[in-house]
């Protein structure tokens, strides 16, 4: 009888067999940057995670840059929207100060940002709205300034979340013709309409006052159309493919991973976050091992990259293993 417990016997052999491997390297940790001065505000439903200013978040990027997470990826809360959201192609605005204070700062932390407008419009949509809905092509002319600006102020990979069909290609045409043809794309290729999302709304401010995002972003019970939006966003030259949602769309992971030949990246959301943060301190399970159980099911299923609010305490404790 061939018996697969013998390989599970002692931890020394449990080590050598593992198949997948969790590392800080995985790692890319979401950053909320509020417009103003002397903030520094827990977000309720996302225990650990705050708001801050830029006057006040030299402490956390410190504990980034100690714990050796290699990446943090920008989020900003301007101090006044509009309904075009023309604070993200501001030069001066909050997302491009941020980027110039971390690169000067902390030159070795790869800098991202996300590009879009939800937290920058006063109806909290992705884009322009035209009959009720978001206009594609026209939220496409305003994606490539944003871009542009937040290349100006010295971004390492910006990250395009909106869903608008043709945005990595108007970003890859803006990009290169305007002298930045090496800076790298990060497609939320397969961005889920999900329930996951509540406690980013709180964190970012950027919850529709009317309406919902269902006509941009994909059906949940859609697996087949997420290959065809990774399919897009390769062939208009996404450097990484993401999914969004992670947790419940291990599957959709594993498709990219065995049909694109590209770096796929997940994004650990806020409400993932939130109910193991939730259940924690509710005694019912143990955070810590849950939390990194649920990372490596991701690496698991074929994601190189996790957005994950988790980043710190994740790296704590690999670090504290390794040693």
């Amino acid at each position: 009888m061939f018996r697969t417990r013998r390989l599970r016997k002692q931890e020394g052999i449990r080590r050598l067999v593992r198949e997948t491997k969790l590392s800080v390297d995985d790692f890319i940790y979401p950053l909320f940057i509020e417009e103003g001065k002397n903030i520094e505000t827990e977000i309720v439903s996302m225990p650990g995670i705050k708001r801050f200013s830029l006057d006040t978040i030299s402490k956390e990027l410190d504990e980034v840059v100690a714990l050796n997470i290699p990446a943090v990826l920008l989020f900003g809360i301007p101090s006044e929207k509009d309904d075009q959201g023309t604070e993200t192609w501001n030069d001066n605005g909050v997302m491009q100060q941020a980027i110039r204070f971390i690169k000067k700062n902390y030159p070795s932390l790869y800098v991202i940002t996300d590009v879009c407008f939800c937290e920058y419009t006063s109806h909290g949509h992705c884009g322009i709205i035209h009959d009720n809905d978001v206009d594609n092509d026209a939220t496409l002319v305003n994606i490539a300034k944003q871009v542009i600006s937040h290349a100006k102020a010295g971004v390492d990979m910006v990250a395009p979340s909106g869903m608008m069909d043709g945005t990595i290609d108007m970003i890859r045409q803006s990009l290169d013709n305007t002298g930045f043809a090496d800076l790298p794309i990060m497609g939320y290729s397969v961005k889920y309409s999900s329930a996951f999302y509540g406690p980013f709304r709180d964190a970012a401010d950027s919850a529709p006052t009317f309406g919902d995002r269902k006509t941009y972003q994909m059906d949940p019970a859609n697996r087949d159309e997420g290959m065809r939006r990774a399919t897009f966003d390769d062939q208009e030259g996404a450097d990484i493919l993401m999914v969004k949602p992670a947790l419940s769309y291990l599957d959709i992971i594993r498709d990219l991973k065995n049909n694109f030949d590209r770096p796929i990246a997940c994004y650990n959301v806020s409400g993932e976050y939130a109910m193991i943060k939730a259940a924690a301190e509710k005694g019912w399970i143990d955070g810590e091992k849950v939390m990194m159980e649920s990372l490596l099911s991701m690496k698991r299923a074929g994601a190189d990259i996790i957005i994950t609010y988790f980043a710190k305490e994740a790296a704590k404790l690999l670090g504290a293993k390794n040693k």
